[in-house]
């Protein structure tokens, strides 16, 4: 039997499987300890031309490692899957999935206003703001352009604080996002993290998280500039790609629902489409947005990414679900400090990048 390995600088692809047909979650394999792997390229649906390419796409970019799912199963793998870092704003999409179980027990109501919580902030919430709905901050319509305690998002284009009536206007916000986590603590009583531990990392079998560190350094931020941190999380790549499988499962792991079908469906679902996101230029890409939750444009991308979403995270953290195929894709670059916009471009990977990456997983499929 052929091992179709590609040994890389930085690490190493295996070609593995695809098969392109739409499973039931009864029907899909599931990790336990360890993620099972396709082992011949026949099985693979690839062609070996086409993993070559991809390959060669993959190893060009500043990609630390990424595997792709088909069907449950590992059908390619590249660098250092064991290694935890931190996820950047794809920790805003756990958060949606932590929410489900307590919106469905009525913990949580997303139609309550920040009045009705008592929520304000270090600068003080103007009364329109105190307006907002938990369903606005998670959907990031809030209207809030109170500063977070963090940077790496858009409120650089922000209108005038109290010019946007609540729900009426995106516009991606770490302080609304911050804030959800805050919302999140207070109304179920339960740290994040715990939440995390208790909801995924035990039932998912993951294998590399951990807890303690969390716990102790995991959130971060100016909290003189706002009250609320942000809550980074650190996955291994192959305990993100379990977040994934669980999505495209629609809240089923190996025969467990962990999470209602109607929520998974509904923090994908999207909210603003792309027609109507902010800034202007963020109209010129691939995604709508949903509940914390980046959407693939139905009109606008290949019949491939019908139904698809993903997080994405500062320096080219990615987690893409492509229902259609039954794929998951989990990359993960190596977040470092730079100081110059030279230096940045030679640690991330920007999305125009991953979809390359993403398209070339496509193209190896075999014809």
């Amino acid at each position: 039997m052929i091992n179709f390995q590609y040994l890389k600088g930085i690490g190493f692809a295996s070609i593995l499987a695809f098969v392109p047909m739409t499973l039931h979650a009864q029907d899909m394999d599931f990790p336990s300890d360890l993620w099972q792997r396709y082992d011949t390229v026949e099985r693979a649906g690839f062609s070996e031309k086409g993993i070559k390419a991809l390959d060669q796409t993959v190893s060009s970019m500043n990609t630390h490692s990424m595997m792709v799912i088909t069907n449950g199963k590992v059908a390619y793998e590249y660098g250092d899957l064991e290694t935890t870092t931190y996820v950047a704003s794809v920790r805003k999409s756990v958060l949606a999935m932590l929410y489900g179980p307590y919106v469905k027990d009525g913990t949580i109501n997303l139609d309550a206003t920040l009045s009705d919580i008592g929520i304000d902030d270090a600068q003080g919430l103007l009364d329109i703001e105190k307006q907002a709905t938990i369903d606005h901050l998670v959907t990031a319509r809030s209207g809030i352009y109170h500063p977070a305690s963090n940077g790496g998002d858009n409120t650089a284009d922000a209108p005038e604080r109290g010019s946007q009536q609540p729900g009426t206007y995106f516009l991606y916000n770490n302080w609304d996002f911050n804030a959800s986590g805050a919302i999140f603590e207070k109304l179920t009583g339960k740290n994040i993290y715990d939440a995390l531990n208790d909801q995924m990392v035990g039932p998912l079998n993951m294998q590399d998280f951990d807890l303690q560190k969390h716990l102790d350094d995991g959130k971060t931020g100016n909290l003189e500039r706002s009250h609320f941190p942000a809550y980074h999380m650190h996955f291994s790549t192959r305990d993100l790609a379990r977040v994934g499988h669980l999505m495209l499962n629609k809240g089923v792991w190996d025969g467990q629902r962990l999470y209602d079908e109607a929520w998974i469906e509904k923090i994908v679902s999207t909210v603003t489409p792309k027609s109507d996101m902010n800034p202007m230029s963020v109209r010129q890409g691939d995604f709508g947005y949903g509940y914390m939750w980046w959407v693939f444009d139905k009109d606008t991308n290949a019949p491939e990414y019908e139904g698809a979403y993903a997080g994405r995270g500062h320096y080219g953290q990615y987690l893409v679900v492509l229902p259609k195929l039954n794929m998951v894709i989990s990359h993960k670059t190596m977040p470092q400090r730079y100081s110059s916009p030279e230096e940045y471009a030679k640690i991330r990977v920007t999305w125009p990048q991953m979809k390359e990456i993403v398209d070339a997983v496509l193209a190896a499929r075999a014809e």
